[in-house]
């Protein structure tokens, strides 16, 4: 009877261990900036140091699993592609990196920036939406302003929904698709910050 058990006990652990390993390797992905600056750069006279954030995402978000929302108003957390590092810090990295290439004649500082001192401007981001619909698209929505830090008055502030076709359902179309975005978000920002002077 306890050689049965034995037995039992090996076959038991032998299917665990060949399930463990038959699971597929995670995927790690980031977000990718702009590579170069557009020809439609904004140049001013004099540099202002414009601080980026603090930039809020949905709670949904805050995980290391990409979400994808489907169309029954249900949620797939994809546990074998996941970001590298967490979503908003990824964004705010994007997102900074996007506008220095497109503010040249601007010094852009992340949130927090108490190392560089006090910003002359700031942009406040709150992102509503930031995901795909499988095989469908892709889906960006948030809320932003532009505060003067020295009067701390509202300058300007506006609403950006941003939607692309999703060819292909794979992740890394999807976060291709998502750096895309954000993109063209930070180049709604730029032309925001440029009529602030």
């Amino acid at each position: 009877m306890a050689n049965q058990h034995s037995k039992c006990l090996v076959l038991l652990i032998g299917t665990l261990l060949s399930g463990c390993l038959s699971s597929p390797p995670t995927q790690f992905y980031v977000l990718e900036p702009l590579s170069e600056s557009p020809a439609s750069v904004i140049n001013t006279a004099k540099k202002s140091l414009i601080g980026v954030g603090p930039i809020t995402i949905p709670a949904l978000l805050e995980r290391k699993q990409i979400v994808t929302r489907l169309p029954d108003n249900s949620i797939s957390i994809a546990e074998f592609h996941q970001w590298a590092s967490p979503l908003k810090d990824n964004v705010t990295q994007v997102l900074t990196h996007n506008l220095a290439t497109l503010q040249t004649g601007n010094l852009i500082r992340a949130y927090p920036w108490s190392a560089y001192g006090a910003v002359d401007y700031r942009l406040i981001i709150d992102i509503i939406r930031f995901d795909t619909h499988p095989a469908q698209t892709v889906n960006f929505e948030a809320n932003w302003a532009i505060m003067d830090e020295k009067s701390h008055t509202l300058l300007s502030n506006g609403r950006s929904r941003i939607e692309h076709p999703l060819p292909d359902p794979s992740y890394p179309s999807v976060v291709k698709a998502l750096s895309k975005i954000l993109s063209e978000f930070s180049g709604e920002l730029s032309l925001a910050l440029g009529k602030i002077k």
